[in-house]
């Protein structure tokens, strides 16, 4: 279409001296074939390339305006707005986390991480398990393949800070996560595993964690057997039970420098914000259970607090 108006604004300027406007104007109401008349006289040469130009046209004219037809009232402009106000959404987060597959354990995920007001994106292939998604940022949704390098990058992998991919192929799993600690070498990796060989092979991958639901599950039947009050008590303070109360973890790294390097009986947590610290883990990795007054904290250690959210929002607010 611009190549046949340049053509015929051109066209009228050379061959019957049209001004510029005059000539513009002619070619729209000659292509349109609307059936105004001239806007000047013309002549034999200006007929005969009004002629030709109203014959090469005409067929350019009707698909043209069949094409955008077509493309706003089949959805397709509704699709690319989607499209583009999910682009720009997820182009706004960071630290946010992405969840790879939507089926139980996925919709699991999701559902914790809504109750805890944590930003997410949902990668998912099949259209009938999107259109059941119902959470607060629901347009955050990318439909496509998780395995591919560019459906990762749509989803904001490079800006985010945890993968979640529960997928119930485990190859699948561990494809996609060798191509995430590809693309983003710092991030957190969470994978779902089916096979009981499947574990180490994630682990080698790149996987921080990896859940086998089948055997946590089991795990946890029995717990609540042997031990029915101690383990409801464990649910209730991880991310799957009330608000009442929570435990966080508080890492080296997260804490002002006046603070590190200093022992759990310099930082008064107990009695500057009410939370008790419960659990230690040390640069080597080992867990301690009540560690003393004078544990030191040092590079790659981490705090396990346990208190009311009023509680763990003051502590935070120490250690901001």
């Amino acid at each position: 279409m611009l190549t046949l108006w340049l053509i015929g604004t051109i066209g009228y300027v050379l061959i019957d001296n049209y001004t510029w406007f005059n000539a513009f104007y002619m070619t729209i109401i000659t292509v349109a074939t609307v059936g105004y008349g001239e806007v000047e006289p013309l002549s034999n040469s200006g007929k005969i390339f009004t002629a030709f130009l109203i014959l090469t046209s005409f067929g350019t004219f009707a698909y043209a305006v069949s094409s955008i037809t077509k493309f706003v009232f089949d959805g397709e402009f509704n699709d690319f707005y989607k499209n583009r106000k999910l682009n720009a959404s997820i182009d706004k987060l960071s630290d946010h986390i992405i969840i790879c597959g939507y089926g139980r354990n996925g919709r699991q995920a999701a559902q914790v991480l809504k109750k805890h007001n944590q930003r997410f994106v949902v990668i998912e292939n099949d259209q009938k398990l999107i259109s059941t998604l119902n959470h607060k940022h629901s347009d955050l949704v990318v439909s496509g393949d998780g395995t591919q390098d560019e459906v990762l990058m749509k989803a904001g992998i490079m800006r985010a800070k945890a993968l979640i991919t529960t997928l119930p192929v485990d190859a699948d799993n561990v494809f996609i996560v060798l191509t995430a600690r590809n693309l983003n070498n710092k991030l957190t990796i969470i994978s779902r595993a089916s096979e009981d060989n499947s574990d180490t092979k994630l682990k080698i991958a790149g996987a921080n964690n990896v859940i086998m639901p089948d055997r946590v599950g089991g795990a946890h039947m029995a717990s609540l057997v042997m031990k029915p009050d101690v383990m409801e008590f464990i649910d209730n303070i991880t991310a799957e039970g009330g608000n009442n109360i929570s435990l966080e973890e508080i890492s080296f790294t997260n804490m002002p420098d006046a603070l590190k390097d200093k022992t759990l009986k310099d930082l008064e947590i107990r009695n500057k914000s009410g939370a008790n610290i419960i659990g230690f883990k040390t640069a080597t990795g080992e867990y301690i259970v009540n560690p003393s007054a004078d544990t030191r904290i040092i590079a790659n250690s981490k705090l396990f607090v346990l208190g009311t959210p009023e509680q763990i929002k003051v502590l935070k607010q120490l250690l901001s």
